[in-house]
């Protein structure tokens, strides 16, 4: 299989999920970076430290568009009434699926250079795992809200779904105030923050290294919890009489 080839079907795997303009996409999560700029030099109360870039300023729109990108993979399909022709895909209907998680996936990661260039130049430096971070919680929400695009069959049902368990992940964590480690938006910076605004170490750890433990475990609990998620998505899609049953 030749390099050409697996571009061009992966260009044409995009153009499926998202249409031909999909590439303006990642330039319109910059309005959000204009909306907090705007904001932060009306209040200068509302201006973010480091500890912001990882989830407010890269992991919001990054997640959003991962939503958007990750209802239109499968659920897409079956809005579209062209799901039995992924079935006739030579290699098996995975291999669509999984072309169309890599191009968005390369999207996703040209839209966090971007976002990354802009944070970094109009609003503050920060470390390099942050980029991590924004990316792990985008690629999450990406597969849990294609797999609920398999389970309920339907695009509309697929978001509703993922912005209830997004809601409820800010509910549990307080918009961010309260970091816990077993969740995708764990960011480990705003404990870092919260030492260097009192100089002592906050946030209820006891050390740098326990940080660190939190946030591996983090890391190794979220790739195994996608993974598991692709799977049963992957389980369910390949059902051909449920899923196309009623289209």
């Amino acid at each position: 299989m030749s390099l050409r080839f697996d571009y061009e079907f992966m260009r044409h795997a995009m153009l499926v999920v998202a249409g031909h303009r999909f590439w303006m996409l990642p330039f319109a999560t910059l309005l959000w970076l204009v909306f907090k700029y705007v904001t932060a030099i009306d209040e200068p109360s509302n201006v973010v430290g480091p500890g912001s870039v990882q989830g407010t300023l890269i992991g919001v729109p990054l997640t959003v568009l991962a939503v958007f990108f990750g209802m239109r993979i499968i659920a897409g399909e079956i809005d579209d009434r062209s799901l039995e022709i992924a079935y006739t895909v030579p290699g098996g209907c995975e291999r669509l699926w999984f072309a169309k998680l890599m191009a968005v996936f390369l999207i996703l990661l040209f839209t966090e250079a971007m976002l990354a260039t802009a944070v970094y130049f109009f609003f503050t430096p920060f470390p390099p795992g942050a980029l991590y971070g924004a990316l792990q919680a985008a690629c999450f929400y990406l597969v849990l809200s294609m797999a609920f695009g398999a389970l309920f069959r339907n695009e509309t049902a697929a978001l509703i779904g993922t912005i209830a368990v997004l809601a409820l992940n800010a509910i549990i964590t307080d918009f961010g105030d309260n970091q816990m480690r077993f969740l995708p938006f764990f960011n480990p910076y705003v404990f870092m923050d919260a030492s260097n605004a009192t100089n002592v170490v906050a946030g209820g750890f006891t050390s740098p290294a326990e940080l660190m433990a939190w946030t591996i475990q983090n890391r190794i609990a979220m790739l195994m919890l996608m993974a598991a998620i692709l799977s049963l998505a992957f389980m369910r899609s390949n059902r051909r009489e449920t899923m196309l049953d009623g289209m």
